[in-house]
């Protein structure tokens, strides 16, 4: 089988940071641990060395011409997030567009897909602290206020820094599946993938140390051991010792999401892995996963990750698959 072509499309001003979370994410071979082979390339104008702050360098393996070729391209964030990009990226940016290639924008990134014209009348997001920049400066983007990661028209942009890393992990889960995202995600530490937006760290930049934070971790742990039975508000309230109002204060505090939206996405988790390890009936893997019933388990699907749980198995299934009956 072809390796999957993944451009990193570089040029000055590029931050480290996020060239470093495209490699780690696609430039380490991890085929023993069932992920798939990318090819990855470092695309630029010339193949002259790209400069980038901190005395650090980046060679190109590859020209524009490459990007003809590749099926994914990344754009890094800048240092500098009004650096001009050189007129010829921005033109191989449009002309990758026009072929229908996905094109992913971390961070700053945006800035470049919004100079190359691609995101006019789009929705986009950067960094929080940025937003009123990027409004300001290209009027015509529907910039998010508060979104880790938001897709138009196959183009992706992330929220700042460790949201790159979301929104890479989110490219390969959905074309790759779960268990090969979550293999990533292991290798690096990270979680596989992290609910709710920017606001909670813009409003909660260190982790809570308290009690209720310690609580609400061991409340998540077992509702994640227990998925497979009723999950209701109230019943967990009472485990951290809280009212129902102030136990879902709390959590989305400490989230960035709702308790209920919260269980439904680690549900959701929970029916893709089995989809993809097992061959348990559907309305077995609706009841481990928690949702009650395939017709629930289905609508969610559709819902959340456009597709059906039978065309996400037929997707993303291992081979040979195994029950794992109990």
């Amino acid at each position: 089988m072809s390796s999957h072509r993944i451009a990193l499309l570089a040029f000055p001003g590029i931050r480290a940071f996020d060239v470093t979370v495209i490699s780690e994410v696609w430039g380490v071979d991890r085929t023993d641990r069932q992920v798939p082979a990318f090819d990855l390339r470092r695309v630029a104008a010339s193949p002259a060395p790209v400069p980038m702050r901190g005395g650090l360098t980046l060679t190109p393996d590859r020209t524009l011409r490459w990007l003809d070729r590749a099926e994914l391209i990344l754009v890094p964030g800048l240092d500098v997030c009004t650096t001009p990009a050189p007129a010829p990226v921005l033109q191989a940016l449009r002309r990758a567009h026009a072929r229908g290639t996905t094109i992913a924008a971390l961070c700053g990134g945006a800035f470049t897909l919004a100079q190359a014209g691609l995101l006019d009348g789009r929705r986009a997001l950067t960094h929080w602290n940025l937003v009123d920049l990027l409004t300001a400066r290209h009027p015509r983007v529907r910039v998010e206020p508060d979104a880790l990661f938001v897709e138009d028209d196959n183009l992706w942009t992330a929220a700042g820094t460790a949201a790159g890393i979301d929104l890479c992990l989110h490219l390969v889960r959905i074309r790759h599946g779960a268990e090969a995202a979550a293999s990533i995600a292991r290798s690096m530490v990270t979680a596989p993938f992290r609910t709710g937006t920017q606001a909670q760290f813009i409003e909660h930049p260190t982790p809570r140390t308290d009690r209720d934070a310690d609580t609400l971790a061991h409340v998540r742990a077992y509702a994640l051991s227990h998925l497979h039975e009723p999950l209701t508000v109230p019943a967990l309230a009472a485990r951290a010792g809280m009212s129902p109002r102030s136990f879902a204060r709390h959590f989305t505090a400490a989230t960035g999401t709702t308790p209920l939206r919260w269980i439904l996405d680690q549900r959701i988790a929970a029916a893709q892995k089995l989809l993809e390890r097992t061959d348990l009936p559907m309305p077995e893997v609706a009841r481990r996963a928690g949702f009650g019933s395939e017709i629930t388990m289905r609508q969610h699907f559709a819902a959340r990750l456009a597709t059906s749980p039978r065309a996400y198995r037929a997707s993303f299934a291992a081979q040979p698959a195994t029950a794992h009956r109990k």
